[in-house]
């Protein structure tokens, strides 16, 4: 992955937008994995896609996120100027307006009810733009909003590399049902990675939702995945109502969920950091299921 730091940064800046070139530029604490952010000065930011496969994701935000930002009543990163390859920097990157607030945590999100109610309430504005020659799913976002098919061989190799697992066989039955169904109406906008680290928090509330870069159209469940990372039982139970979700669409969800904590939990350590926050969603997705499950059961 490409070294990309606040000189080459600064170079940029200097060569291309010299009237801002008097302007600090900070990184950013974190700064996320498929662009690099740093603050330019205290009202904008710089966001730089860090391998080629992310570079489409700059020339897609300044194309679509000024016609979206009138529809939504979050803040969400506007592009001022597009930036050209230079400086050794081989592709195009973005200076965006900065929005304040901090990625959502354990911590600073006062009411997990609440802010899933307005997690809802952002995604079906989003989900109404009219999506009229959007990008349709696809390598340029991962296949966001495209099919779960896509990711069956990647998600039934963890399966067989996780063969440990006391579990695996009901993963591979909680994964075949997310392939049971297809999004059948007109594709809808998906931002395509609502995860905590695209939501901004202020005074404990969703204050702004970033990072647009695997945004297109198509399906919507992937937008759920959240649902088993981040809230507990009440506060999902919050987003499926709100959300009025059909039992497919949560099924495709919960599917989006499983296979990234699957391939995370197979690719890393066992002991890492990372390995153990996506065991714990693959504990939470397997309790929600046979909550489900037998809640199911129960209604026959």
């Amino acid at each position: 992955m490409m070294d990309i730091n606040r000189e080459l940064v600064s170079r940029l800046i200097k060569s291309q937008f010299p009237q801002w070139s008097d302007l600090p530029v900070i990184p950013v604490e974190k700064s996320g994995h498929d662009n690099r952010t740093f603050h330019l000065g205290s009202e904008m930011s710089v966001r730089l896609p860090s391998k080629e496969c992310y570079a489409p994701q700059a020339v897609k935000e300044i194309m679509w996120l000024p016609k979206l930002e009138p529809h939504l009543s979050l803040p969400i990163p506007i592009p001022l100027v597009k930036g050209e390859p230079g400086e050794g920097y081989p592709w195009p990157w973005t200076v965006n307006r900065w929005i304040e607030g901090e990625t959502a945590n354990d911590d600073n999100v006062l009411n997990r009810n609440q802010f899933a109610a307005d997690l809802a309430h952002f995604l079906k504005e989003h989900q109404a733009i009219d999506s009229s020659g959007g990008p349709l799913a696809g390598a340029h976002n991962f296949y966001r909003g495209g099919s779960l098919s896509t990711y069956d061989e990647e998600t039934k190799t963890a399966l067989t590399n996780l063969h440990f697992l006391p579990e695996t066989d009901r993963f591979l039955e909680i994964w075949e049902l997310a392939l049971q169904s297809e999004w059948t109406k007109n594709p809808v906008w998906v931002h395509g990675d609502i995860a905590p680290g695209n939501l901004l928090v202020k005074d404990g509330k969703l204050c702004a939702v970033i990072d647009f870069g695997s945004m297109g159209i198509g399906d919507p469940a992937c937008d759920l995945a959240i649902t088993w990372t981040f809230f507990d039982d009440e506060s999902s139970k919050t987003l499926f109502t709100e959300m009025n979700c059909d039992g497919g669409t949560w099924n495709r969800a919960r599917g989006w969920a499983l296979w990234k904590a699957l391939i995370t939990y197979d690719r890393n350590e066992k002991n890492s950091k990372t390995a153990l926050d996506a065991k714990r969603t693959l504990d939470t997705i397997l309790k929600e299921y046979d909550q489900t499950t037998e809640g199911h059961r129960r209604s026959l």
